[in-house]
């Protein structure tokens, strides 16, 4: 693991283009090298922003979308089509509208599935379905995903691991239920830190002045259990991706990235 690297643009739509013409690179590197990519999607304002711009985005085409693994770092345990969880919103963003091969679309269990209510059996369903695609030269029960990608939320969360809840504690499990959490709704499932650990790079995205204190606080030395953002880091790269207002409060000693 190497440090983190900032990238800070001039707002939040530059932000959101920049990055989708640095995924199709990423994408299209990682199909040139191993036949395939693998990618773990993120919801919320920022991730939903990206996949529209690369839905605009004229090199989309450069991708090879029927050999692109599609996954979900969290999930709202909503009914199949709820317009809150994060898969029906990247199918209105981006999915629906590329070549995508179903079968490589991994999303995360519904509520009144399969498992009905059972939150935990869904998560594990999840996880089974992960172990399954993990390769010999994986390491661990999870795909070394080419970018795994997080939005980090206003009290330093990352996919559904809000800061000392029990979710944020695990590490053995890759996979799981999340009960009771602060923001609604309460029952989700959620990719663990050595999940999230597991991917080559993993990207944060963090966009608006109320992305600020947070984006500080996790870049400033903080423990994942009090903020679990500063807990999310890639095997080969961690790339922070800000706009200029939730950059705004990283700490003078630090050295100050580039604006682009």
């Amino acid at each position: 693991m190497t440090g983190p690297e900032l990238v800070v643009h001039r707002d939040k739509e530059l932000m959101a283009r920049a990055t989708a013409a640095r995924l199709i690179t990423a994408i299209v590197d990682a199909q040139a090298a191993r036949g395939t990519a693998s990618v773990v999607l993120t919801g919320g304002r920022n991730g939903n922003g990206l996949l529209a711009a690369l839905a605009s985005a004229p090199a989309r085409d450069a991708i090879d979308w029927s050999r692109l693994d599609l996954w979900w770092g969290d999930e709202r345990f909503l009914p199949e089509g709820d317009p809150d969880r994060n898969d029906t919103q990247a199918r209105a963003a981006l999915l629906d509208g590329v070549p995508l091969d179903p079968a490589r679309v991994h999303t995360m269990p519904v509520l009144d599935g399969r498992h009905g209510k059972d939150v935990d059996a869904a998560a594990d369903a999840y996880a089974a379905e992960l172990a399954a695609a993990a390769g010999p030269d994986d390491e661990g029960p999870v795909p070394a995903f080419d970018v795994l990608m997080l939005g980090v939320g206003p009290d330093t969360h990352v996919a559904s691991l809000f800061p000392e809840l029990p979710a944020v504690r695990e590490t053995e499990r890759i996979v799981v239920g999340v009960h009771g959490a602060p923001k609604p709704p309460p029952t989700r499932i959620s990719l663990t830190l050595p999940a999230i650990r597991a991917a080559r790079e993993v990207w944060l995205l963090a966009a608006g002045e109320d992305k600020a204190q947070a984006v500080a606080v996790a870049l400033s030395g903080a423990g994942e259990m009090q903020a679990p953002a500063a807990g999310a880091y890639g095997t080969s790269r961690t790339l922070w991706l800000l706009d200029e207002a939730a950059a705004a409060r990283l700490p003078a000693a630090q050295e100050r990235p580039s604006v682009s």
